[in-house]
């Protein structure tokens, strides 16, 4: 039996969308290749990412005890959160909406 280690970034501050992209890169590596990937890449969500990975190698060491060099990203997954709603002004007394979006990111090693 293949022990799982999670961990979760509720209401993370940046698409959805956007958080794919560097998720999508890092499925299926080993521990020490997805965090040097992380680490020189330019995307905020990266900068993320990389410290819910390593939430969930400190929760593998920790909690279970497993060795983390033999831990691989099993699954990573985003999902859409809350958008916080805000309003900006506009020309001739009008206001539009702005929704900024939060995310969800979820990091399972195994």
């Amino acid at each position: 039996m293949q022990l799982e280690v999670k961990a979760i970034h509720k209401g993370a501050r940046i698409s959805a969308q956007k958080a794919r992209l560097v998720a999508d890169q890092i499925r299926g590596l080993s521990i020490e290749s997805a965090l040097n990937l992380l680490k020189f890449s330019p995307k905020k969500a990266a900068v993320l990412i990389r410290k819910i990975v390593n939430s969930a190698v400190a929760n593998a060491e920790h909690n279970d005890g497993l060795d983390i060099d033999a831990l691989k990203v099993k699954t990573i997954y985003v999902d859409k959160g809350a958008s916080l709603k805000r309003s900006i002004a506009r020309a001739k007394g009008r206001g539009n909406m702005i929704e900024k979006q939060t995310c969800h990111i979820t990091v399972v090693l195994a």
